[in-house]
């Protein structure tokens, strides 16, 4: 079988960069993939977690792993490590957004919310905050396909858990809990687009290692002093499955999709990337299906088809 010719009059650097271009596209795709399936898997993780370990502890010894192997891992590739100065206040800000206060509080609001009534939350404000932040922020513009996008997430997340999690009435714990669960999403979303201007200096993997060493030792130092139980923990005799979970949440969740979050809002934009969060809840619900062998409705078939709709409309270019 004879090879296709190429396009004839297309110079071979022209057809070079678009080889290059498609192959790059192809790279983010799978990453975005990855993220989607461990963030989306995620919560049933913490929520094992912070019934085991003092929250503070169980998030901060996690991220302090995590940027401790992220900075000795370049250093040992002979890469430079640490930022100028007139970028540290940033840094330093960034870090207790998207790591201290996030983790923190998000954690402790698990403790008194389901799981299902997190993930609502969670998924419903993550790109409306990312997409808001970076639109005041002036990275992005609001346009007619991302409220066309919102709209159909919104409904479909709705479908899918709205039935199973908010049926009943909330005691003052849940609403409580609740709000612990926006404030972090809120947290995280802020320091995400602050984090992009960072990237004009320091590269994705840089930031990640330093906003996962700066949160996670002042969030695991905080916990040692204050938190209730936390030096009592600190020996790790948690439980094969809180120590399964940390573990999870270490190395594909800390270690890798952090990583590639940061690559992907620094190539696609912070409203984009916020595209896993109408997916990430599709990937929760079809583990438990899978796992554990819950049953899935009409409806929720209706929203998981909304969502990953949503989710096209923010991908499209």
């Amino acid at each position: 079988m004879m090879r296709e010719k190429a396009p004839a009059g297309l110079p071979p650097t022209l057809l070079a960069a678009e080889a290059a271009g498609s192959a790059a596209l192809t790279r983010q795709r799978a990453m975005f993939a990855f993220l989607c399936f461990v963030w989306g898997t995620t919560w049933l993780a913490m929520k094992i977690g912070v019934t085991a370990v003092p929250p503070g502890l169980f998030c901060g010894s996690r991220w302090a792993v995590a940027g401790l192997a992220l900075v000795g891992w370049r250093w040992l590739r002979g890469e430079r490590i640490g930022v100028p100065a007139r970028l540290r206040p940033r840094l330093v800000l960034v870090s207790l957004l998207m790591i201290s206060l996030n983790g923190v509080i998000q954690l402790y609001g698990l403790r008194y919310v389901p799981a299902g009534l997190a993930t609502v939350i969670s998924s419903a404000l993550t790109p409306i905050a990312l997409t808001g932040f970076s639109v005041l922020a002036g990275q992005d513009r609001f346009t007619h396909r991302q409220a066309a996008a919102l709209a159909l997430g919104l409904a479909g997340i709705l479908l899918v858990f709205g039935p199973k999690a908010l049926t009943g009435h909330l005691g003052w714990p849940e609403v409580l809990g609740a709000g612990g669960v926006i404030a972090g999403c809120l947290f995280y979303s802020l320091g995400s687009v602050l984090a992009r201007p960072l990237m004009r200096t320091l590269s994705p993997g840089e930031l990640a290692a330093l906003t996962d060493c700066v949160g996670g030792f002042l969030l695991l130092g905080a916990s040692l002093a204050f938190e209730p139980g936390s030096r009592a923990a600190l020996g790790g005799q948690w439980g094969w499955p809180a120590c399964g979970a940390w573990l999870y949440l270490l190395l594909p969740g800390s270690l890798g999709a952090t990583l590639i979050y940061f690559l992907l809002v620094r190539d696609w934009g912070v409203s984009r990337t916020a595209g896993y969060a109408f997916i990430s809840p599709v990937v929760g619900v079809v583990a438990a299906v899978l796992m554990f062998g819950e049953q899935i409705s009409l409806g929720e078939v209706l929203g998981m088809g909304l969502m990953l709709g949503a989710a096209g409309l923010v991908l499209r270019r």
